[in-house]
């Protein structure tokens, strides 16, 4: 008779579901808001990626750290820690008044989740030692992350159809607070036995690389792509990479086991969610500002045309890991990023006012392949660690998600800014004050409050050039997102194979220390 799981485990399996989809709701949300905030708070088109990618960039950094403490001084108190920080941040950032102090607090929030993003899966891997029970707990919990991450800019048009761009801040609190309370009373502790330690050298190499790079390309199309500064900024990350490798290999108690990278399993898992996350979030971050700027819907409309992302992500990721189970992750992973491949393809190659319908077949296209590649990648990764070391195998986990995420952000969104810039540069819009052309190139919104305030003809040809300028940025964008997840596949075909099927009943690994 199959083993049913104990309700207390499927307790604490809702409740850390529910706090990772707060956390990546929060990652989108924001999203439909953009145009707003670009009006209300005057913020240029790179303030608007800092307040996407502030969020991203400090997940991305901190959550290595955070898994090691997580598996120090127990998960439990970490989650709980974050869950309560998150709620606080939340509302901070509802009252932020400008576009600068609302970047300070996005980083703030960041910092929070990535306490509290390890923990879930760590949760999850200590609850559910049996792989075949624990492969389809993963695939709900990614299920349930890719949904929050989709569902982001449905949520964010539905209370600003209502209410002004504070609301998507106000409505992650209840949400953080239920899953706190959830956690409170359902969620075991559990620790590492080892007592790891910490690593301030790791940390400190790794934040820095993910930052200098991220910064770096988010600056260029300011600076340039070929200045010596953004030239500099990738030499030092890539110096810094490299120091983080050999800091990690010479210690006793490494915040992350380079030698892991060896094992296709968790390597070529890592770089497909990592590439993953960079097409989502790239897409989202662009998208939103499509629906609105160039089709001129809503918030509210804006979010309900990307529903179907949000729903076949969580097609992808239930049938996923089923589906790697019998024909093998190496299969499932890079037909997933093939599909991405041809979703950002096909969108490379539309028109600008293309019907919708075809526009749901490319978001079709790209959910499922999320799906499919995001939840057995992760099984995959966890299936080499052991559950005592499950805090810094999530948080590895997490870090390749939110390092790929933080990535998309700043890699699609500069390149479209620069082709954005240097195609108004040469419209209507060299005609017309340097001040206004400087403000429009760096603002796609002061763009149109230009075209709009202008009348007659000259208020067509200004919006034409506009319109022409984002498709050209979003189009190039588009074609290299292609170009990554095509590389993407052709990595996880070293990934492992199908598996050969178990004849007994599966052995369950050690656990580690669980207490209430």
């Amino acid at each position: 008779m199959p083993h049913r799981p104990a309700p207390r485990r499927s307790l604490a399996l809702a409740s850390v579901c529910l706090a990772a989809f707060a956390i990546n709701l929060d990652t989108t949300i924001v999203n439909v808001a953009l145009p707003d905030l670009g009006r209300q708070l005057n913020a240029t088109t790179r303030d608007l990626q800092w307040i996407v990618d502030g969020y991203n960039l400090a997940f991305a950094a901190l959550v290595l750290t955070a898994g090691s403490l997580g598996d120090r001084f127990g998960r439990r108190p970490a989650l709980l820690a974050g869950l309560a920080g998150f709620a606080v941040t939340s509302t901070v950032g509802a009252v932020a008044g400008s576009s600068q102090a609302l970047i300070a607090v996005r980083f703030a929030m960041g910092a929070c989740a990535a306490v509290i993003f390890p923990t879930t899966l760590s949760v999850i891997t200590n609850c559910y030692p049996q792989r075949g029970e624990r492969a389809k707990a993963v695939g709900l919990w990614g299920a349930v992350t890719g949904l929050g991450v989709a569902i982001g800019p449905v949520v964010g048009g539905l209370l600003l159809a209502h209410f002004t761009w504070p609301s998507v801040f106000l409505a992650l609190v209840p949400v953080a607070l239920i899953a706190l309370a959830a956690s409170w009373l359902w969620v075991p502790e559990s620790r590492d036995p080892s007592n790891a330690r910490l690593d301030p050298p790791g940390l400190l190499t790794a934040s820095a690389a993910v930052g200098l790079l991220v910064y770096t390309i988010i600056e260029a199309p300011n600076r340039g792509w070929s200045a010596p500064a953004t030239l500099a900024g990738f030499t030092g990350a890539a110096a810094l990479a490299v120091l983080f490798v050999v800091i990690e290999r010479g210690r006793r108690h490494p915040m992350v086991d380079v030698a892991l990278f060896r094992t296709p399993a968790f390597s070529a898992a890592s770089a497909a969610v990592t590439v993953a996350f960079f097409a989502l979030f790239g897409f989202i971050f662009l998208v939103t500002q499509y629906f609105q700027f160039i089709r001129g819907y809503g918030a509210l409309a804006t979010g309900v045309r990307i529903l179907p992302v949000a729903l076949t992500i969580a097609l992808g990721s239930l049938g996923g890991v089923a589906l790697a189970a019998r024909a093998g992750t190496r299969a499932v992973v890079t037909t997933g990023l093939l599909l991405l491949t041809a979703s950002f393809g096909w969108i490379a190659l539309s028109p600008a006012f293309q019907p919708y319908g075809q526009i749901v077949g490319q978001m079709v296209l790209m959910g499922l392949g999320l799906g499919l590649t995001t939840a057995p990648a992760t099984e995959s990764i966890l299936s080499v660690l052991p559950p005592a070391k499950a805090g810094v195998g999530s948080a590895v986990n997490d870090a390749t998600r939110e390092t790929g995420g933080t990535l998309g952000v700043a890699v699609i969104g500069s390149i479209f800014t620069s082709l954005y810039a240097a195609h108004l540069a040469s419209t209507a819009f060299s005609t017309l004050p340097a001040e206004t052309t400087t403000a429009a190139e760096g603002s796609v919104a002061a763009a149109l409050h230009t075209a709009d305030s202008s009348g007659g003809t000259a208020r067509q040809l200004l919006r034409a050039a506009v319109q022409s300028s984002f498709m050209d940025g979003f189009h190039l964008a588009c074609t290299v997102a292609a170009g990554i997840c095509l590389l993407g596949a052709a990595v996880a075909l070293a990934l492992p194979g199908a598996r050969p099927r178990p004849t007994g009943r599966e052995a369950p690994q050690p656990a580690a220390t669980l207490t209430r």
